[in-house]
């Protein structure tokens, strides 16, 4: 069995839901816990040399750390029910990568790492990349150390539980890399070949919505007398998806907090979460305006109000520059395509680091859900093609 068949089969049942199929594994829990435990191990049976920071973010390095070097890796973590390969995809084959390298006797001139980066789906504390933007200062540590999950733990004490090190902030752990290489399962349909090169990432963010009214009796409160602030949302939700459609971007509400909650009551508040991505960051401004401009009109005709609090905002990024020219030289028939969906990799990039990404084909176009899927032939693909292109930026 290749190592890449042998990895996968050791995490497939990790953090996977016996009803769904889909996988739990989110930051700090155990099922996360367990996945990090196998990277270590994995590591340590290679005999990379594992460091972390006090954000939460591992590298393995072959042959030893040190500047300059090529880093390639993704993240372990998932949304709720998720698919497999959103994130273990780019560990398993960065890892198999290594090993192929190592079948070809090639040694790397620059080190190597093999990076897993914390809470990239932002499940459990709401902000995306959140390991990567702490470690480049896209986000404070103060505010970073006021996030809290749904059941009111901080993000220092989840850190603490899982027995990891809460030293949030800038971090050298990358030492200041020569490039950053990530593999991914494609997110939609647009890749036609099992490998893919990227050329973009779509500008995003995340807004929580705060409706408000007045909580009463589903029974008895006639309808004109209601402050629903239900009401408001689903309106909210409906213009949303409309203008959307009209900017040619993406807008979605996938969480949503009602409060109290009950069966035979009207809500006194709805909490709840815009997700919106645009080709370019200025169709997303309008965007989010035209939202908001819909929702607060609506909310004055309910008789209710609503609050607009800004999340998490990531900027355009393009892939360009010598190292994206040299991977599409490494891979001249590789397609090239843009993405909508966050990564590590933008973060990264928009930090200055030289960033480039691949895209292993997905058959079904799912992702953030069971289905998603790539095939073990597309896969050992990509491993192939992220080892050539380790080889060209590492080892010559």
């Amino acid at each position: 069995m290749n190592s890449f068949a042998r990895m996968w089969g050791e995490l497939a049942a990790i953090g996977r839901s016996s009803e769904t199929g889909g996988y739990r594994r989110f930051a700090w829990t155990p099922a996360e816990r367990d996945c990090r435990a196998w990277f270590r191990d994995q590591a340590a049976a290679r005999g990379l040399v594992l460091e972390s920071d006090g954000n939460g973010n591992e590298v393995a390095w072959w042959p030893a750390p040190g500047p300059a070097g090529v880093l390639t890796g993704s993240h372990l973590d998932s949304v709720p029910d998720g698919g497999a390969f959103d994130g273990p995809l780019g560990v398993v084959s960065a890892l198999a990568a290594i090993d192929l390298l190592r079948d070809r006797e090639v040694t790397p001139i620059r080190p190597i790492g093999v990076a897993v980066f914390a809470d990239e789906e932002g499940a459990r504390f709401g902000i995306a990349c959140l390991g990567s933007r702490l470690l480049t200062g896209a986000l404070t540590p103060d505010r970073a150390a006021a996030l809290t999950d749904v059941d009111g733990i901080s993000l220092p004490a989840a850190m603490r539980q899982a027995d990891f090190a809460d030293q949030l902030g800038p971090s050298t752990l990358l030492r200041d890399p020569a490039a950053f290489i990530e593999l991914h399962v494609e997110q939609g349909r647009a890749l036609d070949a099992p490998v893919g090169i990227a050329s973009s990432i779509w500008p995003h963010g995340r807004w929580r919505l705060d409706f408000t009214g007045e909580g009463n009796h589903a029974g008895t409160t006639r309808l004109v007398d209601r402050r629903d602030p239900m009401l408001s949302y689903a309106e909210t939700v409906l213009a949303a998806r409309k203008k959307a459609g009209q900017h040619g971007a993406l807008a979605t509400f996938g969480r949503v907090l009602v409060e109290p909650g009950g069966v035979n009551a009207i809500p006194s508040a709805v909490r709840a979460w815009l997700d919106a991505r645009a080709p370019d960051e200025q169709t997303l401004q309008e965007l989010i305006a035209d939202i908001s401009t819909h929702a607060t009109a609506r909310v004055t005709r309910d008789r209710t109000a609503l609050t607009v609090t800004p999340e998490s905002l990531s900027p355009a990024v393009h892939f360009a520059g010598s190292v994206t020219d040299r991977v599409r030289a490494v891979l001249p028939a590789a397609p090239v395509l843009p993405t909508g969906a966050g990564h590590d990799a933008g973060v990264l990039a928009t930090a200055g680091i030289p960033t480039a990404m691949l895209f292993v084909r997905n058959p079904t176009g799912v992702s953030h859900a069971p289905a998603e899927f790539a095939t073990e032939e597309d896969c050992l693909a990509g491993v192939a093609a992220l080892a050539d292109v380790l080889a060209d930026l590492a080892c010559r």
